[in-house]
């Protein structure tokens, strides 16, 4: 009886080591970029967190509470919240409008509106206040209009939330723009030949389609405008109890030695930061699973 051939076994053989190799090179890079992600986090983000959090209670927490509780930190708290929500509001409302017109209509200028959108990436925040007192300022632009209408715009609070407005504008308009332009047009003209209005397509049929982009977007715009620095500091004077918001109470409490302080406020935004970090994780995943 005859043996049988085994010669492709000789050759298979150094092809399954040469494969295992690239494998075992192969999870070693893996292993090896996933530990530098973690060490890059971790030193970037963990540590300074941690920091914070041991600075903000190194005196015990009845110090924390002291100086979160006290008047100066509370009216810098309840005015950078009523600037957050004042800028959501306004680039929520003006952001879908811009989405809007730049996924659905073509007009001339078009790409050129579409980047300017990008603009407060690119621009300084600390320009973006400068550019509110060039336009409102002594001797401003706009001055004489806003002296008109009796509106006092710099070291005040509208041409803070004006800067907290320039620099959080983007997200909404560029998380609704995809979400919006994968959504369609069929619907809507449905919507139209049975009798509805625009107002009743977008409320009962676009609005619905891109509620968790909109979410999203409306998340992020919240964060950036929470943490807000250079633009409020140039524009408000940084008065406290006035025009002083949570970060720039914590940079005077800073300059006066007043560590705890800073670190305590600074818990403090960073707790709210990470609530809305869970609300843009559970948005993200929602707009995830519409797609």
């Amino acid at each position: 009886m005859p043996f049988p051939d085994t010669s492709h076994y000789e050759t298979a053989r150094p092809e399954m080591a040469t494969q295992r190799g690239k494998t075992a090179r192969l999870g070693f890079v893996e292993v090896t970029l996933i530990a530098i992600a973690v060490l890059y986090a971790a030193v970037l983000l963990v540590g300074p967190l941690a920091a914070i959090v041991w600075g903000a209670f190194a005196g015990g927490f009845g110090l924390f509470w002291e100086q979160v509780t006290s008047p100066d930190a509370l009216s810098a708290l309840k005015l950078t919240l009523a600037l957050s929500v004042g800028a959501t509001l306004v680039n929520t409302v003006f952001g879908t409008c811009v989405a809007w017109v730049l996924v659905r209509d073509d007009f001339w200028g078009k790409r050129f509106v579409n980047g300017l959108v990008d603009l407060p990436f690119a621009v300084s925040p600390v320009i973006a206040g400068l550019m509110v007192l060039l336009l409102f300022g002594r001797a401003g632009w706009l001055t004489p209009l806003s002296d008109a209408l009796d509106l006092k715009m710099v070291f005040a609070w509208p041409g803070m939330l004006l800067a907290t407005a320039f620099v959080s504008l983007p997200f909404v308009v560029r998380e609704v723009m995809p979400v919006l332009a994968q959504a369609g047009t069929e619907q809507e003209h449905a919507a139209y030949t049975m009798g509805a209005t625009p107002w009743q397509a977008f409320r009962h049929i676009t609005l619905p389609s891109i509620r968790w982009g909109l979410l999203y977007g409306v998340s992020l715009t919240f964060a950036r405008s929470i943490g807000e620095f250079g633009a409020v500091l140039v524009v408000s004077g940084g008065v406290s109890g006035l025009t002083e918001t949570a970060t720039l109470f914590i940079y005077r409490s800073l300059d006066d030695r007043n560590n705890v302080g800073a670190y305590s406020i600074a818990a403090a935004l960073a707790a709210v930061s990470f609530v809305i970090l869970l609300a843009m994780e559970f948005f993200r995943k929602r707009s995830h699973d519409m797609h």
